[in-house]
């Protein structure tokens, strides 16, 4: 890796502004490194090379000049899902049927980054429609893991998560519907957070699950997706589920002290994980107590139900969302069939791969009549009791610490025959999810190579200090300043 894409976010927003660096030599930079190794890792699904390097000659100019002010990301390469509109780029979430889509306008998030003064460097690979845990599911082929293309990178944010493992970006934007950007993060030795659902604007987010779906920041520190909110939240008429911030800083609380602050352990959360993994959170725990933090053990018991009514609701809603996909005003048509009834089957036939098709399936016979209220309904009054259990344990809890997944990254084709031992790859960051709560995935250690990480997870609105206390923990630990070789 060069020695400038080592550096966080945070720090290249510094270089630039001090103008020590200028933008064109880290776009150039990031672009070497994406040309020489990408095709290994399979990251992007487009790359503009051109723009990206036009726009960063444009800012160094009218920096040099004194014609802009300096913002948090100007001047700094950013990659997105590909799954976030970008308007005249291809917007495919990896599927075939959107293989040629290219947006005619620009998700609410695509225009804070422009605004700001970022580069879009390109769109990242992801499992199709955001559907899966180990980025395998893509038209366009599986990511690869940075440290061992063997391997995953975890899902479905795998692109993103990848690109700034190994070094291509120093951030990234990505979508979690039941851990999609947590999950990665954890595999791929990067930090990654979701923030408090609604805190950032999901118009032009392609949807899977709407009532679970949100965008947040991959990076190298917590202090870096901080800084990223700043940036990408707020209030978006455009999205009834967004609001105005409830703070302007995300990172105002980063250098307070959290002596005296408790931190919950669920046990509920430790049933099906790894010892290895289980290992790594001890020693976690160590170190948060050691920084002044109090640590117990908690009951979370509902946790049993997560996986149960996820799967339930969020195929729930992606068979609805995914009803607009038929061919007609965009997106893959088939020629097979002069009927247009039977055209429209197969445009569907074709263009979805296998993992969409079991969701829509698995959605469609949960809302049909007779099942509704035996499946749907039923796994929302959970659901609200679930949001409860979470809520009477902030009562007595600052923050809570699990890991992010079960198991370190596994190898590819692993579990792609099978869906429910994919599925539990998500059993720890799914209800975050289900709750809409704020939660970061940040690296604590290694099992034989492989990154693991920790997930902290704080109460409604309670972004400012789960970054707090990541932040605490990157201070005084080196796993998130570890970079694989490629």
């Amino acid at each position: 890796m060069n020695k400038l894409l080592e550096f966080s976010t945070t720090e290249l927003s510094n270089l630039i502004s001090s103008k020590k660096i200028t933008s064109e030599e880290l776009v150039y930079e990031s672009l070497s490194q994406i040309k020489e190794k990408d095709p290994k890792i399979n990251s992007f699904i487009t790359v503009l090379e051109e723009k990206a390097l036009q726009k960063a000659k444009d800012l160094d100019k009218k920096l040099s000049n004194n014609e802009i002010e300096h913002k948090f990301l100007t001047g700094i390469p950013i990659m997105l899902k590909d799954n976030i509109a970008t308007k005249g780029i291809k917007t495919t979430a990896a599927s075939k049927i959107l293989e040629n889509y290219v947006s005619p306008y620009d998700s609410f998030v695509t225009k804070k980054i422009l605004s700001n003064n970022g580069i879009l460097i390109g769109k990242g690979n992801l499992d199709e429609f955001a559907m899966g845990s180990s980025n395998e599911t893509s038209f366009f082929g599986p990511v690869k893991n940075p440290w061992d293309i063997n391997r995953v990178p975890g899902g479905s944010s795998g692109g993103p998560a990848a690109a700034v493992s190994a070094g291509f970006v120093s951030c990234s934007l990505g979508s979690d519907t039941g851990g999609s950007i947590r999950q990665p993060a954890s595999l791929c030795g990067v930090t990654g957070m979701k923030p408090t659902y609604g805190t950032v604007s999901r118009y032009g987010l392609i949807a899977f699950a709407s009532s679970l779906d949100q965008i947040g920041p991959f990076a190298r520190t917590a202090e870096d997706c901080g800084n990223i909110l700043n940036v990408i939240s707020g209030k978006d008429n455009n999205d009834s589920t967004s609001y105005e911030k409830k703070f302007n800083n995300f990172n105002s609380k980063i250098n307070e002290d959290i002596t005296g602050l408790k931190i919950g352990i669920p046990k509920d959360y430790l049933k099906n994980v790894d010892l290895e993994i289980k290992s790594i959170l001890e020693k976690s725990i160590k170190e948060f107590e050691n920084l002044g933090a109090i640590v117990e053990e908690i009951e979370l018991p509902l946790t049993e139900y997560c996986m149960d009514v996820y799967y339930i609701i969020a195929p729930s809603e992606a068979s609805s969302n995914l009803s607009r996909y038929d061919g007609v005003k965009y997106g893959h048509r088939s020629t097979t069939q002069e009927n247009s009834r039977l055209s429209l089957v197969d445009s569907r036939s074709e263009g979805f791969g296998d993992e969409v098709k079991r969701r829509i399936m698995i959605g469609t016979y949960t809302l049909s009549a007779g099942y509704y209220d035996a499946y749907y309904k039923k796994a929302q009054q959970i659901r609200t009791l679930i949001v409860e259990e979470f809520n009477n344990a902030f009562k007595d809890f600052d923050v809570l610490l699990a890991p992010t997944s079960p198991t370190t990254a596994f190898k590819i084709n692993e579990k792609t025959n099978d869906p429910i031992k994919m599925y539990q790859s998500d059993l720890c960051t799914i209800p975050v999810n289900i709750a809409g709560l704020p939660a970061i995935s940040i690296p604590a250690g290694f099992d034989n190579n492989l990154p693991v990480g920790i997930q902290i997870i704080g109460p409604q609105n309670g972004d400012q200090k789960v970054i707090q206390f990541a932040h605490k923990f990157q201070e005084n630990t080196e796993w998130h300043l570890k970079h694989p070789k490629i």
